[in-house]
Formats: structure tokens, C-alpha cells, sequence
């Protein structure tokens, strides 16, 4: 999948040769390293296929040998092997031939493209540079030309406002909210809509909702018990965190090691739960010195992924099949976190330790509430089989990083078993020699760790970080493969974007809403998104604006914006809306005890998550299931979706609260259809659109008021109570209508 998108990039360039990094190094990847690549132990024929300098050595290319086996038909010779699970496509091994014919040129330095630190390259000169608006529109734009396609024209205003209000605050714009943009004719409206937004507290509760998918957070351990524990201490940290604009920088900082910080104090402490945030066995009969060896590596897992975009977990096990990293490197990067005081089985329910108490008026803290806590750490008798289970941490504590008195060794294990320790040498922690930036000056723990990340050498955190914020303005990332910029992973559609925007988030010191604004600012991304002929139909080229069904989150969030449901408070502890009777008897019998009141309000991202039984409507549209750290999640489509938005008790009862306003605004049927569909989709109803909705409005209105139970069953779906004081035909009539618009296609979609 990943060479054919290469390729299909590549049609629009033919009278190019094949780009070594672009186009070869994927094919090797994929049919080769798995027998010819960087593990020692599975190397074939003692060739290696992933260094210059081996490949050449052996003269399997200028030889014509590789030529001969691609070439032949003969199982005994062809590569990959009949029996080998790699295959290549007919047009692979085109692109093979043609570059093994022209001399098989292969740079000097053939490090994988992410890996070399990003150079700062200036932006290039187009031809349509009336479209230029930012260096970004350089880039795109240039990309463009080279296919010989333009940038589409700009969307129209309600669509921008509508995306743009999506994009920073996960809900629509109210109707006012449009009308006053539309008015505004200023050169600077724009501008303003974006500086409102960025300063709305909405901004960080949506930016946060990505975070827990990567962190994996969840209110439960997981595992079989699934035993209940608190985290949202850790989550108000992050809301909070993206609405002051923390620097990028310190928020990884602290997230990774402000508890080992010079100037550490409570909020420091907190946000390290950032690691804690991994499932927890509770299981009685579990071996606690296995599970701590599972804790640790869950960490170097999400570590590697969401900071470098490398699979680094592969090389538990053995050397990596793909990426210069062995499984020394593997076990010096586990070294760093296998330092934590945590007991390897968790507690009955409540935090694991080592946890701090939280104050009763968090998160208005006092002067002395501000210092940092020394957690109470668990026995190290629990490191051993079969005693007691530690100390539970009760609800207000979050669990929190602390560094044992004592280092525990790390050695390497062979084929990732706890218990098969190779102890002819203690690791230190280490990061990978194949990355660079490590200053010898900093410290052999998290926070030198910490400090590598952010370094303005390191050749990935920066990239990785700006390539899934273009993921979130835009559906995919310029590296489509966000939790893979290894030689696995897609190759750039823009590599010198990339890298001008990773330099520039450094040079902008790492300030997350002024990079948000650039990207929001371009031409490219108030492109109109419908689609002009065939050409670029996944829209890597970014020809048009991106078109995307909205997160699940924010499918009920704006449901319960526009009916004047939602109850907007930022952070507390989780909150129970509702949900299916009996689904958690499924797992040890755990009952679910709804929450009422305006509990059953809140935005989605304060929803109970237990790991086991996830919140189904977040699930059928695609949420992470928070089990481990994921970084981008597959969009499907399934009758399920359409099932819910029409029958859940929380979408029918949007919908009658929709039509109550649409009743109060107005006794004229089209008034009322046009406020509801302009508070749903942000645009105006087509004629068409209105005369078919309002007929569908009086025919309901019939139908009701000669069947008035109907009308009172429906009005009584949820918890909400009626307006007595209404007509219970109009607004049953009314709800059936604005049941019909959420579940518009467009209703559901940023356009």
C-alpha cells in the first residue's frame, strides 16, 4: 500500500528517474529487508540490502545479478521467493529495473530520510504566486506545478468558519457567530475568527482529546479485572497545558521528567502522569516482576512512537527488520523508565503508587500547595511473586513518576521474556546511536531523555509533532504513516514542507498556537475541498481543502451544542452518560451506574472510559480504544454510524431539545427549518432543501397531532424534561425534522 501511493505520486513525474528515498529505498524495505535488512540473526545469504556500502560490496547490483532474479521466472532464482511472504506488484519491479539499468545510484549518505536532522530550506518560487499567501502555499503550490495542476479556488466563507471552528474547538459555529462573520468584510476577519478561537477554553479541551489517545489514558487498568483508577487530575493538567500555549518543549519536558526538574514543583509532578497512563494487571496469581518488565516497555513503546515515529518495540524481541535498530538499543532506551517505584501488581481499585494526594481546591492551588510531594513509593517486597497487593491510591490522589533510591539493572532480554535476562552486561540508558543531539552534559535518565527529544538537532521529534498537526487540520499527515517515519513508513508527499515547518516550529520556540495559525492562515488550507476531476484523488498533492467526517467526539459533542444541551464545564472527574443497559456485566459483572443531571451533558472527552468496554458511540465512529498509544486511527463506514445517530437516546434527544428552540424562535415553518439547518450544517438550505423539509415538517405536524401519544413518546426520550408550555405536535414534528439534518451526510462532515 505504501509504494503504490508512492507511485501513484510518481505518474504525474514520468519523465523523472526513480528517486533512491522516494522510490527505491520503500521497494527494498518492503520485499527485501525482511531477509537482507538490519537483523543479524534473520539475515540471508549474507547480504544486506539497507547500506550502501554492504549492498555495493557484495556486487549484487553492478553484477546484474539483482537484475537477473528480478527478472526471472525460474523459482529457484526470482526474488523475493515464491514461498516468501514479500511479493512485488509489476510496477515495483519496473521501477527496479529502470534504476539498476541507469547505474542503480545510491547517495553517499544513505541514512533513511528521517533520520538526518532537518536543514531549513527556502521556500521555492512559483509561477502562480498570486496564490501565495505564506511559505506554505510556496511549497504546495510548487508541488503542484510540477504535475501540472493547480491549487483550487478558496471555499466559501460559512465553510471556512464552519472547518475552522471545528478544527480548534471540536464543536460548529453558533448562527450568530456566522452572521457576524459573513459581515465582516475587514481584511483582518480571518485573522480575528482565528485569534477568538485559539483563546476560546474550548481550544484546550479539543487539543487535549488527541493527547489521551496518545497517552493512552483511560479511567480503568485494563487487563482482565479492569479495576477502576483516577487519572483526570492528569487531564485537567493537559487541557490546561494547551490553553496557557505551554511551549512544546516544556510540555514534553515535563510530561516526560518534571519530577527530576531542578525547579519540579506539583504541576510538574502531575503532568507526569503522562506515564502512568498505561494498563495495570491486577489479576491475582500474576508474576509482579513480569508485569513491571510490561509497564516498562509500554513506555519505550509510546516514548518512540509518539515523539519519534519509530516502531521501536520490534526490536523487543531481535534486531529491527527495517530500521538500523538493534535490540541493544531497544533495551538502553528501556532503560530510561525502568527506574520507576511502581509494584508490578496493581491494587483491588484506586491508583497504583507511587501517587500524591491532591488538594480539595485543585486546581486553584495555593503558594505551599505548589511544592512538590514526595509520593510514598510501594514496598520493594511487591517487586516479588505472591504478597500482598500494594497500598490503593484513593479518589482526588494521580498517580506520578518517581525514580527508585536504588537504580534497578537493566539487561537485555532474549526474545523480550522477563525471565530470560542475558547478564554478561548491564545496560545504561542510551539513546539510539542511529539518532543524533545527545549532549554528554545532560543527565543518563528521563530528563536527559527528555531534554534529547526537544533538542534542536534531533532529527524527529520536531518532524513527528508537526506532521500529526497537519494530520489533525487536514486528515493525513504530509507523512500519511504518523506512527512510522521509518523505512516502513510513506515517504513525505512534501519533504521540504516538512521540514521548513518542523525548523520553524523550533525557531518559533516551539509556541504550538503560533505554528496552528500559520498552517491556518495558508491558502492551502481554505482551499474549496470537492473534488475536480481525476487527478490526485487521495489529495496528496493538497489540491483542494480537506474533507473529513467529523471525530466521534465531536458527532455528539455538536448534537448536544446546538440542541443548548451541553453543559460546558472544563476538567473534574469522569462523568457517566448513558449507555446501553447491561454492557458491563460482560466483564466481572461490573454494573454501570448512570449519571443524571447535567453530568449526562458533558463534552464526550470527560465520558467514563473504561478499557474493556469502551464508550460504544465513541467506538463506532472511530475513537482509539486507549489501550496503548495511538497516534492515527482508520475511518469506516458501517450501518452501525447510521444506526446510532438515528435511534441513541442522546441524538433523539438532541433533536427534540433542537426542535423546542426551533418552536420558541419562530411560528413560521421556513424560519424555523433554515435556524435549525444553519445550526446544524452552517449554511443556508438550497430552495429546494427548504421546500422538501418543511413539507416533511407539515405532514409530521399532521400526523401527530391525530396521534398524540406518539408525539409524547417521543418527547419523553431522555432525560431532559419537556416543555410543558409547547405544542407536543410541533416539536415532535419539529424533532423528526432535525433528526433528519443530524444525520446529513454534511451534518457529520468538515467540508
Amino acid at each position: 500500500m505504501v509504494v503504490l501511493s508512492v507511485l501513484s505520486i510518481r505518474v504525474l513525474e514520468a519523465d523523472e528517474q526513480p528517486d533512491f528515498f522516494r522510490e527505491i529505498r520503500p521497494i527494498l524495505s518492503n520485499a527485501c529487508f525482511d531477509c537482507h535488512g538490519p537483523d543479524a540473526e534473520g539475515r540471508q545469504a549474507n547480504l544486506r540490502l539497507d547500506q550502501r556500502v554492504d549492498a555495493f560490496r557484495s556486487k549484487v547490483l553492478s553484477s546484474g545479478e539483482m537484475l537477473r532474479r528480478l527478472q526471472s521466472d525460474d523459482p529457484d532464482v526470482m526474488m523475493p521467493p515464491p514461498e516468501s511472504i514479500r511479493s512485488l506488484s509489476a510496477e515495483q519491479r519496473d521501477v527496479l529495473q529502470e534504476w539498476l539499468k541507469a547505474g542503480a545510484a545510491w547517495p553517499e549518505d544513505d541514512r533513511h530520510w528521517s533520520f538526518i536532522p532537518p536543514k531549513r530550506p527556502e521556500p521555492p518560487v512559483v509561477h502562480q504566486q498570486q496564490a501565495v499567501r505564506n511559505p506554505i502555499d510556496a511549497f504546495v503550490i510548487a508541488r503542484l506545478e510540477r504535475g501540472g495542476l493547480r491549487p483550487s479556488p478558496q471555499a466559501d466563507r460559512e465553510t471556512l468558519l464552519r472547518r475552522l471552528t471545528f478544527d480548534l474547538t471540536g464543536l460548529p459555529p453558533t448562527v450568530e457567530e456566522l452572521d457576524a462573520f459573513l459581515q465582516d468584510e475587514s481584511s483582518t476577519a480571518w485573522e480575528k475568527a482565528i485569534d477568538r478561537l485559539l483563546q476560546s477554553p474550548r481550544f484546550g479541551e479539543h487539543m487535549a482529546l488527541g493527547w489521551l489517545e496518545v497517552a493512552r489514558y483511560a479511567d480503568t487498568d485494563g487487563y482482565q479485572n479492569d479495576r477502576l483508577r483516577y487519572m483526570w487530575v492528569w487531564r485537567d493538567w493537559v487541557i490546561r497545558a494547551f490553553n496557557q500555549n505551554l511551549p512544546f518543549d516544556q510540555f514534553v519536558i515535563q510530561q516526560m521528567a518534571g519530577d527530576l526538574l531542578p525547579d519540579r514543583n506539583f504541576m510538574t509532578q502531575v503532568a507526569t502522569g503522562f506515564h502512568r497512563n498505561h494498563r495495570i494487571n491486577s489479576e491475582g496469581g500474576s508474576i509482579p516482576d513480569e508485569w513491571i518488565v510490561e509497564y516498562v516497555a509500554d513506555r519505550a513503546e509510546t516514548t518512540s512512537t509518539v515523539f519519534l515515529g519509530l516502531t521501536m518495540n520490534c526490536a523487543r524481541c531481535h534486531d529491527h527488520k527495517y530500521d538500523p535498530l538493534s535490540q541493544r538499543d531497544y533495551y538502553q532506551l528501556f532503560a530510561f523508565f525502568n527506574n520507576v517505584a511502581e509494584a508490578g501488581l496493581g491494587p483491588n481499585n484506586g491508583n497504583s503508587p507511587p501517587f500524591i494526594d491532591v488538594p480539595a481546591n485543585w486546581p486553584d492551588l495555593t503558594a505551599e500547595q505548589l511544592v512538590f510531594v514526595e509520593p510514598e513509593a510501594p514496598d520493594v517486597k511487591l517487586q516479588q511473586t505472591s504478597v500482598p497487593r500494594p497500598q490503593a491510591g484513593s479518589e482526588k490522589t494521580v498517580m506520578v513518576m518517581h525514580e527508585l533510591a536504588q537504580p534497578r539493572p537493566t539487561w537485555l532480554l532474549r526474545r523480550g521474556q522477563y525471565d530470560a535476562a542475558d547478564k554478561s552486561e548491564e545496560l545504561r540508558p542510551t539513546t539510539p546511536a542511529v539518532l543524533s543531539g545527545w549532549n554528554p552534559e545532560w543527565p543518563q535518565n528521563r530528563l536527559g531523555l527528555a531534554q534529547w527529544l526537544v533538542s534542536p538537532e534531533h532529527p524527529l521529534t520536531a518532524r513527528v509533532t508537526v506532521n500529526r498537526m497537519w494530520q489533525h487540520f487536514f486528515g493525513q499527515g504530509l507523512v500519511r504513516t504518523a506512527d512510522n517515519f521509518g523505512s516502513q513508513g510513506e515517504f513525505p508527499s512534501h519533504p521540504e514542507l516538512l521540514d521548513w515547518l518542523a525548523t520553524e516550529f523550533i525557531r518559533l520556540n516551539w509556541d504550538v498556537k503560533a505554528l496552528q495559525k500559520l498552517i491556518l492562515t495558508s491558502a492551502t488550507y481554505r482551499q474549496d475541498s470537492r473534488r475536480r476531476g481525476e487527478a490526485d484523488p487521495e489529495n496528496r498533492l493538497l489540491s483542494r481543502g480537506p474533507r473529513r467526517r467529523l471525530s466521534a467526539y465531536g458527532i455528539r459533542d455538536s448534537a448536544l451544542f446546538v440542541s443548548g444541551l451541553l453543559r460546558e464545564k472544563i476538567g473534574g472527574p469522569s462523568v457517566k452518560p448513558y449507555m446501553p443497559p447491561g454492557l458491563w456485566r460482560s466483564i466481572s459483572n461490573a454494573t454501570y451506574k448512570q449519571d443524571s443531571g447535567d453530568s449526562l451533558y458533558r463534552r464526550s472527552m470527560y465520558t467514563y472510559w473504561r478499557r474493556t468496554v469502551p464508550p460504544p458511540t465513541m467506538m463506532t465512529f472511530n475513537a482509539a480504544a486507549r489501550e496503548v498509544c495511538t497516534v492515527r486511527t482508520e475511518e469506516t463506514t458501517t450501518p452501525l454510524q447510521a444506526l446510532t445517530l438515528l435511534n441513541n437516546r442522546t441524538f433523539v434527544e438532541s433533536a427534540r431539545m433542537i426542535a423546542e428552540r426551533m418552536v420558541r424562535l419562530s411560528s413560521d415553518s421556513e424560519q424555523q427549518v433554515i435556524w435549525a439547518f444553519r445550526s446544524i450544517t452552517s449554511r443556508q438550505p438550497t430552495e429546494a432543501e427548504l421546500k422538501l423539509l418543511v413539507g416533511n415538517l407539515n405532514v409530521c405536524r399532521h400526523e401527530y397531532a391525530a396521534d398524540p401519544q406518539a408525539a409524547a413518546d417521543l418527547l419523553s426520550v431522555g432525560e431532559y424534561p419537556a416543555d410543558a408550555e409547547l405544542p407536543k405536535p410541533q416539536v415532535a414534528a419539529a424533532a423528526i425534522v432535525a433528526s433528519t439534518i443530524l444525520n446529513l451526510d454534511e451534518s457529520i462532515t468538515q467540508n
